[in-house]
């Protein structure tokens, strides 16, 4: 759009675009989608034509979220450069019928091939590996109904010589991993449902006939993350039975990601021994159960660790200095970090202190100082109070950073201790204490230059400093240390929430608006603010965070009623990037103004709206959905009735989805029984980045897969 805007000017300054180098054009036509520029621009003309083919832009094609990509597309995309493409990426294109993947298999001289979220059968998949030779990287759906005996021998043999493998497993079942004797890096995902559609309870056991000896000889990278359930736990145990009789010698990274309570059993304590005694590791996370008050980071080698994740261990300030940093030694190689839920790791020790108790700087002081290379770090979850002590505050301390990307903090760590104490005066203290003049309650009385002091007082506070010496984050999320969203994964919808910290009581707009100084910032979630007022905060984050792209909004202010919708409406009219909004609030009016402000989001792709008692305006809804072409993703959550939710959603679905192949609309009620029913048939890209509220930051190992 700029470059069509600017073509009057460029003429009347005599400029003409294919007068730039082939090096300029080449960079500026990498932005464009691929399917755009062999199906569409390639045509204008002939310079472009070469161009658009030339192999810079034709090696790896990215269809991840080309949401306007379809079957006819996709065909005339590998008949045009398939034998060009050497990397292609389909993660997520739930929407593309399974005959589609029968047109990979023109792509002779793929390397890099990644289908999670795509419709592959056992035979297609079989079929498609065959042609496939020179496969080193594969990533796909294990969904009920595969069967490995459908594999024929030449697939068999490209998996035995793929190096990576990604697996999502929505059924029991080793999947691929036996046919790939030569794996490398192993990542899989387990999405096993507890219970059938039919109510039936599943097993973890295997379907008759799988293999049960993976090939890890070679095996360099282990990662496994489970969504909740038992199922999940009893699959993983099968898939680390053969890593406890043999650990790989060249094994560096070792990550299992499970919620709630993972026992450690025989087989995985011989593996984490076998572990201390043979290997040195570059990146570990492990469920809480096999850290808790076990020795094994004290007999654990690692070499050169550029990731660990402690999330929700009971793990003491004083043991995470002395194991991990070993007393405060050079950890320079170290790039990301996640003591989400670790309530006590800045505390010297855990036994007699309460979560609530302040922090030891002098602990954060020595991860600062030895992890200074630091670009990913997540202190969610947990109440990270700083002393009175001046030039000790966590914020001050973070702020030596320089080189953060992405940073969780809860709301509690930000509060500035002195400032609590300056608080305006109360209503009642202006009532008069003997006869004389009239005063009016409930009008508060301040001097003149109280807007000024205030201002002060903002920019002098230890948040607003570490925002303003952090100016390249990317991702930000403040997050209240008991706030627990209403959308739980595999379970009823939460109808009571935990009250804030009593630290965090002071956190709201002037917070927000110190945030205003991310120019660069991408993605923000801001949950259980108690003190927000209006919102303003909002507006200089619109109007200065011109890049942001995601924004997660959960409980801000007080419960009964949405404080900020003003501000937020007069938000979004600046946000011309964005492209994700999740609003997770009770009682918000999804209403005509919102959707109009909304409109103005013009890249917005993905809207997600969890409220407890909210209601909507059908009409507005569609009128939005009408001017907003890029939305392919509607889902709310209100407290409206099952009938209105259903007629919305159909009326949705018939008059937009022949012109959005993605569009992915659900509209149900918060509270309803069969919520959990409606959950598990969201594509797992919609589920896992939006719709599911959660911490990000340092979730996974950087650059764990393209």
């Amino acid at each position: 759009q700029e470059i069509v805007s600017g073509e009057s000017e460029e003429e009347s300054n005599g400029v003409n675009l294919m007068e730039f180098s082939d090096e300029i054009l080449l960079h500026i036509l990498s932005y464009v989608p691929c399917t755009d520029l062999v199906l569409n621009v390639r045509r204008t003309c002939r310079k472009l034509a070469t161009l658009c083919l030339d192999k810079s832009l034709t090696h790896t094609v990215l269809l991840q979220k080309d949401y306007k990509v379809n079957k006819d597309k996709v065909k005339q995309l590998m008949r045009d450069i398939g034998k060009e493409i050497y990397q292609l990426n389909m993660a997520g294109c739930y929407w593309l019928p399974s005959s589609t993947i029968d047109h990979v298999t023109r792509c002779k001289n793929l390397v890099k091939l990644n289908l999670s979220g795509c419709h592959v059968t056992s035979l297609r998949l079989s079929k498609m590996l065959s042609t496939l030779q020179h496969l080193r990287s594969l990533a796909i759906d294990v969904n009920p109904g595969f069967d490995a005996s459908q594999l024929s021998s030449e697939c068999k043999a490209t998996l035995s010589r793929v190096s990576e493998l990604k697996q999502t497993l929505y059924t029991p079942s080793y999947g691929v991993v036996p046919c790939c004797t030569s794996l490398e890096k192993l990542l899989l995902y387990f999405e096993i449902l507890d219970r059938s559609r039919e109510g039936f309870m599943l097993s973890g056991q295997l379907m008759v006939g799988e293999s049960n000896v993976p090939h890890y000889q070679n095996l360099r990278v282990f990662y496994a993350r489970l969504a909740p359930g038992y199922v999940n736990q009893e699959v993983v145990r099968l898939y680390l039975a053969v890593l406890s009789d043999r650990t790989p010698e060249n094994l560096h990274a070792f990550l299992i990601s499970a919620p709630g309570s993972f026992a450690e059993t025989g087989a995985t304590k011989n593996l984490l021994d076998s572990m201390a005694r043979n290997v040195r590791l570059d990146a570990l996370q492990l469920p809480k159960a096999w850290i808790n008050g076990s020795g094994l980071l004290q007999h654990l080698k690692f070499n050169n660790p550029f990731y660990f994740s402690f999330s929700r261990c009971t793990l003491s300030g004083g043991h995470l200095i002395q194991r991990v940093i070993n007393g405060g030694r050079d950890l320079k190689s170290l790039t990301s970090l996640n003591l989400s839920g670790c309530v006590h790791c800045l505390a010297p020790e855990s036994l007699f202190r309460k979560a609530e108790d302040d922090i030891d700087s002098s602990i954060l002081e020595s991860l600062v100082v030895s992890c200074c290379n630091l670009r990913h770090l997540n202190l969610s979850a947990a109440h990270h109070h700083s002393s009175e002590s001046v030039g000790n505050h966590l914020c001050q301390l973070l702020s030596r950073l320089k080189h953060l990307l992405s940073l969780a903090l809860p709301v509690c760590s930000i509060t500035d201790v002195a400032a609590n104490v300056e608080k305006p005066p109360m209503a009642s203290n202006l009532v008069p204490q003997t006869f004389g003049r009239k005063v009016r309650i409930g009008i508060q009385t301040y001097p003149r230059n109280l807007a000024d002091q205030a201002n002060r007082k903002i920019e002098s506070s230890v948040f607003w400093a570490l925002m303003g010496s952090l100016r390249f984050l990317e991702t930000l999320e403040i997050i209240g240390s008991s706030f627990s969203s209403a959308m739980p994964r595999n379970e009823p919808a939460i109808r009571n929430s935990l009250p804030p910290c009593v630290r965090a009581q002071s956190v709201g707009d002037s917070e927000v608006a110190a945030i205003s100084q991310l120019t660069y910032l991408q993605s923000l979630t801001l949950a259980q603010l108690p003190n927000i007022l209006t919102g303003s905060g909002l507006i200089n984050i619109g109007l200065q965070c011109q890049h942001l792209q995601t924004l997660s909004l959960a409980n801000l202010g007080m419960m009964g009623k949405v404080v900020y919708m003003s501000a937020l409406m007069d938000m979004l009219k600046h946000c011309k990037c964005l492209r994700d909004l999740r609003l997770e609030q009770p009682y918000f009016c999804a209403g005509a103004q919102f959707f109009q402000a909304l409109s103005h989001c013009s890249s917005l792709q993905r809207l997600c709206i969890v409220s407890r008692s909210g209601t909507l305006q059908s009409d507005a809804v569609m009128s939005f959905m009408a001017n907003c072409l890029e939305v392919i993703m509607c889902h709310m959550f209100m407290g409206e009735s099952l009938t209105v939710c259903k007629n919305l959603q159909q009326s949705i679905v018939r008059s937009f989805q022949a012109d959005r192949p993605a569009l992915n609309v659900i509209i149900f009620p918060l509270l309803h029984e069969d919520l959990t029913e409606v959950i598990r048939d969201v594509p797992m890209r919609h589920l896992d980045e939006i719709t599911l509220f959660k911490s990000r930051v340092a979730e996974e190992p950087p650059n764990l897969w393209w």
